[in-house]
């Protein structure tokens, strides 16, 4: 069994919410195989009443309820206290965090325990999280009833950049925001489906062709959907060449050279 190569530890009032979650799919197989570690830690477990409640009214008034900071700050230390000699960070997830992208995830991929506090209510007493957090992150715009959702984006995308989660490692470099660009489309058998072919150049064997015509996909692909990103990408000059040749080809529909032409236009302005 390799050794471990992350760990995570989840601050949560729903434990079986992480568990469940973390437990299937690739996550499954990469704790089974000991390559990423979950602890959870149920903040209930540090309530000072015989209730085990967390929460209570918020001061100044106002709708909803408020984690208390010392059941929260309890639980932080104890899940801090779990590996010591790790490079730590603890996270709280909050829609006032900064917006997680694939650049966060590498980052976070280097460090040896990621832990993730899970708020729920109106959010937690802002006095233990100027004592426990070191991050706060979002995973966009909109409130959701808990951190438990967002929690479990973050440990799934970091968790793909751990050598040894995915079966082949080479296909998180190809994937979406790894280049800067949306991923270009995959195909599988059968050839033709509901009138509906495989385009010919994935069945040529020429490879270099083959990265070509998925190189513009993917900027067509970006363009349509993230100009945002299209706006910020730059290639050599020599893609650019090969690409306005692409545009003259026959391995690419009318629409998608005339998509693919206007792109260039934005290519070369970026190049500039």
């Amino acid at each position: 069994m390799p050794d471990t190569k992350i760990h995570f530890t989840v601050l949560t009032l729903f434990e079986d919410m992480i568990r469940t979650n973390m437990g299937t799919s690739i996550m499954g197989r990469a704790l089974e195989n000991g390559i990423i570690d979950l602890n959870v830690i149920d903040i209930r477990d540090f309530s000072c009443n015989k209730h085990n409640r967390v929460d209570d009214y918020p001061y100044g008034g106002g709708a909803g309820m408020v984690m208390e900071a010392g059941p929260v700050y309890a639980a932080c230390e104890k899940a801090r206290g779990l590996f010591p000699d790790a490079k730590t960070k603890l996270i709280y997830m909050t829609p006032t965090g900064r917006t997680f992208d694939q650049d966060i995830a590498k980052e976070l991929s280097e460090t040896e325990h990621l832990i993730f506090l899970c708020g729920h209510y109106e959010g937690i007493d802002e006095r233990a999280l100027e004592l426990e957090a070191d991050d706060f992150i979002s995973i966009g715009d909109y409130v959701l009833t808990g951190g438990e959702l967002p929690a479990l984006v973050v440990m799934d995308a970091v968790s793909r950049l751990i050598p040894g989660v995915l079966n082949n490692d080479e296909s998180a470099g190809e994937e979406s925001f790894e280049n800067g660009l949306l991923e270009y489309p995959q195909y599988t058998r059968p050839e033709v489906f509901m009138d509906k072919a495989v385009p010919d150049v994935l069945l040529s064997g020429h490879h270099e062709n083959i990265a070509l015509w998925r190189l513009a996909q993917s900027l067509i692909r970006t363009d349509a959907y993230r100009a945002d990103m299209m706006e910020q990408y730059v290639t050599d000059k020599k893609t650019i060449k090969k690409l306005s040749k692409l545009s003259d080809s026959d391995m690419l529909t009318d629409k998608e050279k005339e998509a693919l032409n206007e792109i260039l236009l934005i290519l070369r302005k970026n190049a500039e």
